[in-house]
């Protein structure tokens, strides 16, 4: 049998309607049970402030560190079909969510097309994203720079871990 060629890809995880820390978590566990897809490490759980309208419940956050044999666009139909699954609803631009799943890196790939852009757009803007990204890898580099740099640009942003009482 022939060894399929794995990439590195992390996702940005976030909820912030009915039982958002579930939703989350629920969504680690699917993410290891994609097609041709382990889950090879995620970070703690954060709360954040909403991006965009402040209406809205604040989110919980994480980020999974994945190896796939996926492309990228496979990826993110397999990773839609998830946030479907758990009854994911776009009724405004960052607006409240059951499950957001953004595909944040993919090994060091950069894609520009209509339905993908990797580097994730925000990426660096966000430290719901940097934050827990930083916990899988500091040796990561974004646009030419550490992590590190990025983190240190950005004020916390309301972003608060969340203590565990053990596994979920």
């Amino acid at each position: 049998m022939s060894s399929l060629t794995r990439a590195r890809a992390y996702i940005g995880l976030g909820s912030n309607l009915d039982e958002p820390l579930a939703q989350v978590r629920q969504a680690l566990v699917e993410l290891g049970k994609l097609p041709l897809t382990t889950l090879h490490g995620a970070s703690s759980l954060y709360a954040s402030r909403p991006v965009g309208p402040q209406d809205q419940p604040d989110f919980v956050n994480a980020v999974a560190a994945i190896d796939t044999a996926l492309s990228p666009l496979a990826l993110l139909d397999q990773l839609q079909a998830l946030e479907q699954r758990h009854r994911r609803r776009r009724l405004r631009h960052w607006g409240p969510r059951t499950l957001d799943l953004d595909l944040l890196l993919f090994d060091d790939q950069r894609i520009d097309r209509p339905r993908l852009r990797v580097p994730h757009p925000h990426l660096c803007d966000r430290a719901f994203v940097l934050v827990p990204l930083a916990e899988l890898t500091l040796s990561l580099r974004v646009e030419g720079e550490p992590l590190s740099h990025w983190i240190e640009r950005l004020d916390d942003q309301g972003l608060q871990r969340l203590v565990e009482d053990g596994p979920g």
